[in-house]
């Protein structure tokens, strides 16, 4: 949440976890202990989670919590999900998922609507509220009940390429590109909100009530569509898709890109750590005036599907997979930035401007079930924009049609 810091100070050991979860998206559900004989438990992570060149933080966590729990036969089967997909890929089949996931905290209606996330409860949630700030847990907080373990926050900055562009360049995108190449990810629906959140337009109100839509038409809206026309015809301008940006950091091609704390090894190997510069978004000119862009912000979690067979056990694993260890162990290979407020990082510059674009350019990533009305038209229409089909002389109209179709529903 904007003006609260999603990291603190501290270290502790590794928490040897028992608890226990909702069996559906409205009660906790019992204590009853996993069956005798073999335990399997299916995980999703994304890929970056399970890779050998990082560390394969995955394999470290399981293992670990294999040896944390001799009481237990247990199995792995290990699928590859990122949290941004698990709400469509669980919910698929629910009862065929996996018994853990990660998940960004958003697709909380989502999940729940198919009955395939497990609420929180017992010593797991005293244990998430002991290490979390209730700024933290109020994200995967839904209609009273909590559903999720968090380990990250979940936001977007800028990364820079500090030979081309100075600590003053980079307060302004209109300044940054009359110097250097910037890829930014206009068709991605995730970015594109920023442009007109940093114009007063509206989501959801405050982002949490459903009825008041999403308001990115009238002056205010057409300002930003006509400015992101220009913007997509700069030729020091790059649309950042398939990972061009992060490629481009690598042979010169771009000089900038917007993406978060996975990305940063990313960067670091394209740019070498003594040249990568991170900061907050920047401001933008509309109509004269520098308007702060503004970056959703949110967090990923742990979530236990409602349908495992193993309850017990599937709860006490991802608790583990949040643990203060287990968080600890994320930030050492792969610089994924900690919610528990126990773990002290001090001097890191990515860490650093992730807080201050919490604290100052943000905006709550809404999780209202409206919400799944936004993505597709809002990465259809950044595409539009890129590829042309929207200009000056039809902006108005091609605005409209677009802010109608994220207040309809069913799309």
């Amino acid at each position: 949440m904007k003006g609260k810091r999603l990291l603190t100070v501290g270290l502790t050991a590794l928490m040897g976890i028992t608890a226990f979860a909702g069996c559906s998206s409205d009660k906790p559900a019992s204590s009853a202990k996993p069956s005798d004989g073999p335990i399997t438990l299916t995980v999703w992570t994304p890929q970056e989670d399970q890779a050998e060149d990082s560390g394969n933080w995955l394999n470290k966590e399981l293992e670990a919590f294999k040896a944390a729990h001799p009481e237990w036969q247990l199995e792995f089967k290990v699928g590859t999900c990122g949290e941004g997909d698990a709400g469509s890929m669980v919910t698929q089949d629910p009862e065929a998922a996996a018994d853990v996931f990660m998940f960004a905290n958003d697709q909380i209606p989502t999940l729940l609507n198919a009955g395939s996330l497990a609420e929180l409860g017992g010593s797991t949630l005293d244990d998430v509220n002991a290490r979390n700030d209730k700024g933290i847990v109020d994200y995967v907080t839904y209609n009273g009940g909590v559903y999720g373990v968090p380990f990250t926050t979940n936001t977007w900055f800028m990364y820079y390429d500090k030979r081309v562009f100075s600590d003053d360049d980079v307060k302004n995108l209109d300044k940054m590109l009359e110097k250097g190449k910037v890829a930014f990810p206009l068709n991605n629906g995730w970015y594109i909100a920023s442009f007109y959140l940093a114009n007063g337009c509206t989501m959801f109100g405050d982002g949490t009530d459903g009825s008041k839509g999403i308001q990115f038409g009238g002056d205010a809206g057409l300002a930003v569509t006509n400015y992101l026309i220009d913007l997509a015809a700069n030729k020091n301008f790059i649309n950042d898709a398939d990972g061009v940006g992060v490629g481009g950091l690598g042979d010169g091609s771009v000089n900038a890109i917007f993406s978060g704390s996975w990305d940063y090894q990313n960067v670091v190997n394209a740019l070498g750590a003594e040249n990568v510069g991170v900061a907050v978004p920047p401001t933008i000119t509309i109509d004269g005036q520098e308007k702060q862009m503004l970056s959703f912000a949110g967090i990923k979690a742990i979530g236990v599907n409602a349908h495992s067979k193993n309850m017990q056990a599937a709860v006490a694993l991802a608790s583990f997979l949040g643990s203060t260890q287990a968080q600890q162990d994320h930030f050492d290979l792969r610089a994924i930035v900690p919610t528990d407020k126990t773990i002290k990082v001090e001097g890191n510059t990515m860490i650093d401007a992730q807080n201050a674009t919490v604290d100052h350019a943000s905006f709550p990533q809404p999780f209202v079930p409206e919400m799944g009305n936004y993505w597709t038209p809002a990465g259809d229409f950044g595409k539009n924009i890129v590829d042309g089909a929207v200009t000056h002389d039809n902006a108005k109209d091609m605005l409209d049609a677009f802010v109608e179709l994220l207040n309809s529903a069913g799309v």
